[in-house]
């Protein structure tokens, strides 16, 4: 029987003949087949092997030495040959695959020495102790006389193995430390409590770097990963990676996050002026602070006074999120200056008087709804800050005096005048869930204007709600009524039960409020004028 050359075939056993058998190799760490000069046995050289064997040497990959020269002839002494081939220090993996020599991975181990030896977590560092130094007098023989050795507070070793001339040349806490021990031909320093070890050493290979390169590193490893490598590198010394920091920081964009830590960082080192002055000029702390009242106030001025709706629109919810007490932004923020608020509101006030006149003199259309419109948007939009800064008490007084607004009032169109109860609306509610604790007076002033003018416009503001929760609106008024003197509230309920009676739901249903005003009234001074009889 005959054998191919082929390498994918199977090997084959005749029952009385020698078997040939060839190695099969894998193929992640197989060698290339044979040549065409070293063949495979066939079966018409059989014969021939039993009195000359043949010889063949195999070629193992990343090994120097050639296997044994001997071909099995038969099963049996092919498994015998193959164990014997076998050095006690190699084990075979499993899947077939080429055997692992240990002496390969010992003279790896040797290549490697003078890399990093333990994987380190990625943790900031933000401190950095000078380092203790050891001399020993020996023979490294690699090239390198330093190691620094360094050791995670969390736990972790990283050991590195550098040349003193490079880190005297970059680091002036390197440099004097290496030249008071300068008779020793190694050099084992230590560093202790490294908050990040990765950081420790990304800094240091920073020395082997150009400078123009450091800065292409920077940019690989980003804003926030650049400050943890400008505080290290400030701690050692490293004044080219220290600039070359500061350089690429002053040329990108931050987080506020990062701003936050720039700002801790500048406050505990102190730099060259010129290095750190285009980073200070972004901050532009002084500057920011004196001109954010007056800036506010030109905000408020701006959004007021613009005619164009949608960006009106977007400059309030943008304002607004900036000068509200609950703002991201309310860190070192000053007061705002409510006399300015009073002012702005009162502008707008009076905006709104003016446009009812027009109103009143014959001029009609849809100019005057949208100006109208646009000046009640504004004064709840300015009511809303005020609110959040809890200094709205005074205008809350200021509206309650508008007798003029009032009697315009009486006299213009349903769908223009509701705009007006809106503002009242919006008052009402703050007072209810006790957001704005204005005085009796101004209690009382609000009501006595604003409450029949709330009874006409109801039916149109549950229409025409633009943002107003009705129901909040009604528990507000109601709340607020109940804050009067009995001898007012008992005016303004009955005539409320009128209103009610003949409008039905065109009208607020304060029947909550009402029922709460006739037992104070009326069943608790039976209880206390049958008590004292």
């Amino acid at each position: 029987m005959k054998i191919g050359d082929s390498d994918h075939r199977k090997p084959t056993y005749s029952g009385t003949g020698p078997l040939s058998r060839r190695r099969s190799w894998c193929c992640s760490f197989a060698v290339p087949p044979a040549s065409p000069d070293v063949r495979s046995i066939s079966s018409r050289n059989h014969i021939q092997t039993k009195t000359q064997p043949q010889h063949r040497r195999t070629k193992l990959e990343n090994v120097d030495k050639p296997g044994p020269k001997s071909v099995p002839c038969s099963p049996q002494s092919s498994k015998s040959a193959l164990i014997g081939r076998i050095d006690p220090r190699r084990i075979l993996s499993p899947g077939r695959v080429s055997p692992i020599d240990s002496d390969l991975i010992i003279n790896t181990m040797q290549e490697t020495t003078h890399e990093e030896e333990v994987v380190v977590p990625n943790l900031r560092s933000e401190s950095f102790r000078a380092p203790k130094i050891e001399r020993t007098v020996s023979d490294s023989g690699s090239g390198y006389d330093a190691r620094l050795s360094l050791k995670g507070r969390n736990g972790g070793v990283l050991v590195l193995e550098l040349s003193s001339e490079v880190l005297s040349a970059n680091s002036d806490v390197f440099a004097g430390l290496i030249a008071g021990n300068s008779s020793a031909l190694t050099c084992r320093m230590e560093v202790a409590d490294v908050e990040n070890l990765g950081v420790f050493k990304e800094t240091v290979e920073l020395m082997f770097e150009e400078s123009n390169d450091i800065i292409k590193r920077l940019m690989k490893m980003g804003v926030y990963r650049a400050i943890d490598v400008l505080e290290v590198a400030a701690g050692i010394k490293f004044s080219r990676a220290v600039f070359s920091c500061l350089k690429y920081l002053e040329a990108v964009p931050w987080t506020e996050d990062e701003e936050e830590r720039l700002r801790r960082f500048l406050a505990v080192y102190n730099f060259d002026d010129a290095a750190t002055d285009e980073i200070l000029a972004r901050f532009n702390l002084n500057e920011t602070e004196n001109t954010q009242e007056s800036l506010s106030n030109q905000l408020v001025w701006s959004i007021t006074s613009c005619a164009d709706v949608n960006p009106r629109n977007e400059l309030r919810i943008l304002v607004k999120g900036i000068l509200c007490k609950s703002s991201v932004y309310d860190k070192e923020q000053p007061e705002i200056n409510k006399e300015y608020m009073y002012k702005a509101g009162k502008y707008c006030v009076d905006s709104l008087a003016k446009l009812f006149e027009e109103g009143s003199s014959g001029k009609s259309g849809k100019p005057l709804i949208e100006g109208i419109s646009r000046e009640v948007v504004n004064i709840n939009w300015l009511l809303e800050i005020m609110i959040d800064r809890e200094i709205a008490e005074e205008f809350v007084e200021i509206w309650g005096k508008q007798r003029k607004l009032v009697e315009m009032h009486e006299e213009a169109s349903p769908m223009v005048r509701y705009e007006l109860s809106r503002v009242t609306g919006v008052m009402f509610t703050a007072m209810g869930k006790r957001r704005v604790q204005c005085r009796g007076e101004a209690r009382a002033g609000l009501v006595e204007m604003w409450f029949r003018p709330m009874l006409l416009d109801f039916g149109w503001l549950q229409r025409c709600k633009k943002g107003l929760n009705m129901r909040e609106v009604e528990e507000g008024m109601g709340q607020t009524l109940l804050t009067l003197p009995l001898k007012q509230q008992y005016q303004v309920f009955m005539e409320w039960f009128r209103w009610f009676s003949k409008h039905g739901t065109e009208c607020p249903n304060l029947s909550k409020a009402f029922q709460i005003w006739w037992r104070r009234s009326f069943l608790r001074g039976v209880d206390s004028s049958s008590t004292c009889r």
